[in-house]
């Protein structure tokens, strides 16, 4: 089942920059999913149980690399073909 997912990330940190592109950048490492980054947010692309997966991983190691974030995603059903 193809999935899209929007997401983005917000440091709480005055140094919030490093933390967004770095979450990017290991997003953009997997090549089972499509990644496009705007202004605002990354929208991901690709079967669900992968993106999913990913993220998970990625999420948590924000976590642990960078502490406390905050991440607002929106999941669809299907490819919209951003």
């Amino acid at each position: 089942m193809k999935t899209t997912v929007e997401i983005s990330k917000y440091p709480l940190t005055n140094d919030y920059e490093p933390p967004i592109l770095d979450f990017i950048n290991r997003l953009n490492e997997n090549t089972n999913f499509t990644v496009k980054t705007n202004a605002t947010s990354t929208h991901i692309t690709g079967n669900y149980d992968e993106v999913m997966e990913a993220l998970q991983k990625e999420i948590k190691t924000s976590f642990e690399k960078y502490g406390k974030a905050i991440f607002v995603m929106k999941v669809l059903l299907g490819d919209l073909g951003i």
